[in-house]
């Protein structure tokens, strides 16, 4: 039961192709305290300096940091890096087979005159429509052989991750930010945040609350390749409601298995516009789609990659 420990970089790089007058920004790029995960040290460095900034937590529980430039400037970087450990927390098969019935907790979800229990309370947030996910019947229809009647929800929802997993292909090409739920399940491709939108999507259709996940996944270089620094990249996976059972289940279609140490907790939403890493609005430039680049590595390795941990030069802020 030793936990993991990780460095993770997350570097974005925007050059706006002319002069920015007025930004306003937030950021979800510190990781959330969660029982299995603890956070030893998280920093976020930012170039040029902001004007003025706040850091806070959303509506959600997440930490949240809104950032805000009043003089001119034609570029933006900012450099999130953390020290963090991952307690082992897996969801085992007699977890999954112990859960509710998922009729059961689709009654307790549905609106009536008594007083909700308190985790119900809390997860009904994540049980109707969101920007991203619709509750359509056609999602219902797909994700309905995954759940027979009296069916364990967790094991249902094992049955619809792992569905996902087989029936569709992970295509980088194949969306983008925008594309409808609708679409993905047509067209069968997607990436991480399409498998999980679909997910949700599916289970709310049925009336069971599932929230969205943001984080990070540790990738393992070819054996007698170097770790490549920003060679990784933001990850997303599906958190299911289960009274009972550890209240909520993490379950990661696009690799089809149960998060535990490699999986890095980000932020928690109702899908990926309440959570994405940097959103805002922005008065001049040129338009330009930002450079991403992640880094995550088990801080027990051996060598770490050139450059990592080195300290920024300027723009620097604490968390």
């Amino acid at each position: 039961m030793q936990p993991v420990r990780y460095h993770v970089l997350h570097e974005t790089r925007y050059d706006y192709g002319g002069a920015i007058s007025l930004s306003h920004q937030q950021l979800h790029l510190s990781p959330r305290f969660l029982p299995w995960q603890l956070v030893h040290e998280q920093r976020i460095d930012i170039e040029p300096s902001p004007t003025w900034r706040r850091d806070g937590v959303d509506a959600f529980g997440n930490p949240v940091s809104w950032i805000a430039f009043h003089a001119p400037h034609d570029s933006l970087r900012i450099r999130s890096a953390m020290n963090i450990s991952v307690l082992p927390h897996p969801a085992d098969d007699a977890l999954l087979a112990a859960s509710l019935p998922w009729e059961i907790v689709r009654d307790r979800l549905a609106y009536d005159a008594t007083a909700p229990e308190p985790g119900d309370l809390e997860a009904v947030r994540y049980l109707f429509e969101s920007p991203h996910v619709r509750v359509k019947h056609e999602l219902a229809d797909f994700a309905a052989d995954c759940f027979p009647p009296e069916t364990p929800v967790l094991v249902g929802a094992r049955n619809l991750m792992a569905k996902i997993f087989d029936e569709f292909e992970f295509d980088p090409e194949a969306t983008t930010v925008s594309t409808p739920v609708l679409e993905v399940l047509v067209n069968k491709r997607g990436v991480c945040q399409d498998f999980a939108h679909l997910m949700i999507a599916s289970l709310r259709a049925l009336g069971l609350a599932a929230r969205y996940v943001s984080g990070y996944l540790l990738t393992r270089p070819p054996p007698g390749r170097p770790r490549l620094i920003g060679a990784d990249a933001s990850h997303a996976w599906v958190s299911v409601y289960a009274p009972g059972s550890g209240e909520w289940v993490d379950f990661d279609p696009t690799n089809n298995l149960l998060p535990d140490t490699e999986h890095i907790t980000l932020a928690i939403g109702r899908d990926f516009s309440d959570i994405s890493p940097l959103r805002g609005i922005i008065l001049g430039g040129g338009g330009a789609e930002p450079e991403v680049a992640v880094t995550v590595v088990p801080l027990d390795e051996e060598e770490i990659p050139a450059g990592l941990l080195d300290e920024p030069e300027a723009g620097e802020a604490e968390a």
